[in-house]
């Protein structure tokens, strides 16, 4: 089964990514990727130079984004066609209209707003990734965000080989993207 990563995060999502999106694309090759998804954060920034690099390395990029919200978990949006693409863009520009250069303000209603086309998926807290009882504030938004987005939500989940990962991560009643 061939693997693709859907949470990758390059130099344009400034203080948090290191390296540039051609590098991830070239890494993502010789490691036998057909493709990989670009998720910076609140941004499609990277997405343009991981195209050329990956179509010079017949490759294919996911257009994603990460969306850090101001009142609520973050999501990982990938439209699914260009009118999806549109929405999100949009999206993207309402949130950096609120605030000084190189920030975004984004809230969940801004989300609701522009989701049509998208599939999302929502990232819990990093300590949840140790802790397999997610705390009711979480799950609160759980609940707001499968009202919303319906069979379009999937919940990421990353594995911390501890034996029973297989339970854990297929216990809830949301669809796991295992990461």
């Amino acid at each position: 089964m061939a693997y693709t990563e859907l949470q990758v995060t390059t130099n344009f999502s400034f203080l948090r990514g290191a390296s540039h999106p051609e590098e991830m694309v070239e890494q993502a090759s010789a490691f036998g990727h057909s493709r990989i998804a670009i998720t910076d954060r609140n941004t499609f920034a990277g997405i343009v130079r991981a195209h050329v690099a990956a179509k010079k390395l017949e490759m294919s990029i996911i257009p994603a984004c990460r969306l850090d919200l101001m009142d609520g978990p973050s999501l990982l949006a990938f439209p699914t066609d260009v009118h999806a693409y549109a929405q999100i863009s949009s999206l993207l520009t309402v949130g950096n209209l609120r605030t000084e250069k190189g920030q975004c303000q984004l809230y969940k209603a801004d989300v609701y707003h522009h989701a049509k086309g998208s599939k999302f998926v929502v990232l819990p807290p990093p300590a949840l990734n140790e802790v397999y009882e997610f705390d009711p504030t979480f799950k609160k938004a759980l609940r707001e965000y499968r009202e919303a987005f319906g069979e379009h939500l999937y919940i990421a989940a990353s594995r911390t080989y501890s034996g029973d990962d297989a339970k854990q991560l297929y216990q809830h009643d949301v669809p796991v993207f295992i990461s």
